[in-house]
């Protein structure tokens, strides 16, 4: 046995590994992903909704945690892992993996280098030997570390995966402190229903009876529009919602997109409205002026263009923030999910929105698509106000496994050359133009 609980046996590791740690990956749109097939047959740049039906395939040797990443396990879990990380530290850390794309069949002494690296985590057995061949065994020890990590599983290591691989062991048990200072902030405030989306993960989790119900990826606030921490209640979900652009929108994201395209407005059914409430031609705004904040843009319901998808979520709060549905599903196949202006755009929301009003009588999941098949204007209370939790936690431990996510905001006080997400993969090659909604001024009109 390993001294590292959370390592795998050669036979566990190799054991249905395919299908399964791709799925655990966050996307599809990384450096490695260009080696690897598709696991649904879909194109890569297809505009769908990535069904995650791995927490039931058998095949899976590490599933979907069950574990809230907010609780008690959860923190002890991660006490160890700091301990676990300073012992590593304080025995040398590890040696650095060349800047060398391997997969399997490559055969270079950066293979030695790279078993040598996963061992000391626990992602290969320490029985792994230093062959320099690239085999089945080190591609189910690499997409073990990337599922870790939030990459693709892809088992192509490649540049973010070395950036990754590179961290210094001091650099993560000092992560680990640090998040477990955050995980701690929380503790004892939990209890019964509540929602929890983690921002350097973009992923959202449902928690009852102190297990995790569903998992949803998410698309977050960018870099300089950044989702806030914070506490707040899921209170209303509406149906088929208009959505107003607020000002700061209109300034930096509408105008210029009326500059290059006079069709982007009628394209994307949005309604320009005078102070008066009348309709005006888009054609009699000067675009090349701030002359258009001077007037209300409305777009209207409908989940194949409007930035809110077929569903808001209402949770009041000073930010002006919410959680919705999007047009732009290809974005949670993503590795770098950080695309939106604040609000959280929710993976397979349907299932999302059907638990929180589980308790919500007339509201089963048949009446939550009727309702988004009708196309109308409707509202749901929530019978019993849902708490839900913002949080900006990057490293962590709990069911057997360490999880590290990028410091996207750069809050763990390692600076900018600790960030190893690549951000090559922008909102616009995603949104298809669509702006991105944010702020109070978008609650739907009645």
């Amino acid at each position: 046995m390993s001294k590292f609980n959370h390592s795998i046996s050669r036979r566990a590791l190799v054991r249905g590994l395919g299908l399964g740690f791709v799925a655990l990956g966050a996307g599809q749109a990384s450096v490695e992903k260009a080696f690897a097939a598709p696991a649904d047959g879909n194109l890569f740049g297809e505009q769908v909704e990535w069904v995650q039906k791995y927490e039931s395939d058998a095949r899976l040797s590490v599933p979907r945690t069950t574990t809230p990443i907010l609780s008690a396990q959860t923190i002890a879990a991660t006490e160890q892992a700091i301990a676990q990380y300073q012992n590593i530290a304080a025995r040398g850390g590890w040696n650095a993996v060349p800047n060398q794309t391997m997969k399997l069949g490559t055969k270079s002494p950066a293979v030695v280098a790279l078993r040598q690296r996963l061992m000391i985590t626990g992602d290969l057995d320490e029985t792994a030997g230093t062959s320099p061949s690239f085999d089945s065994y080190v591609e189910a020890g690499v997409k073990r570390f990337q599922a870790r990590h939030g990459i693709t599983a892809t088992g192509v290591v490649a540049q973010q995966t070395i950036a990754a691989l590179n961290v210094p062991a001091q650099m993560r048990a000092r992560q680990l402190e640090i998040n477990l200072v955050r995980l701690r902030a929380f503790s004892g405030n939990q209890a019964g229903r509540f929602v929890t989306m983690n921002i350097p993960g973009a992923s959202v989790e449902t928690i009852e009876s102190g297990m995790v119900v569903t998992h949803h990826q998410a698309g977050v606030g960018k870099i300089d529009r950044q989702s806030p921490v914070m506490q707040a209640k899921a209170v209303e979900i509406n149906f088929n919602p208009f959505w107003t652009v607020p000002a700061s929108i209109i300034r930096k994201d509408l105008i210029p997109k009326m500059q290059k395209d006079p069709n982007y407005l009628s394209d994307n059914k949005i309604r320009v409205f005078n102070s008066a409430g009348v309709e005006v031609a888009p054609n009699a705004i000067n675009w090349n002026s701030m002359e258009a904040t001077q007037y209300k843009f409305r777009q209207d319901p409908g989940g194949d263009v409007n930035s809110l998808g077929f569903i808001r979520i209402n949770i009041p709060n000073p930010h002006g923030v919410y959680m919705h549905d999007t047009p732009a599903k290809g974005i949670f196949g993503d590795d770098f999910r950080f695309v939106s202006s604040g609000c959280v755009r929710v993976q397979n929301v349907r299932d999302y929105v059907a638990w929180l009003l589980k308790d919500t009588p007339g509201w089963d999941r048949d009446r939550i698509d009727e309702v988004i098949r009708s196309g109308e204007r409707v509202d749901a209370r929530i019978t019993q106000a849902v708490p839900v939790y913002w949080i900006y936690v990057t490293a962590w431990s709990n069911d057997g496994l360490t999880q590290f996510r990028d410091d996207i905001y750069q809050r763990d006080g390692f600076g900018a050359d600790a960030v190893t997400v690549s951000a090559a993969s922008s909102s616009e090659a995603h949104e298809g133009g669509l702006l991105e909604p944010m702020a109070l001024t978008d609650a739907p009109r009645r």
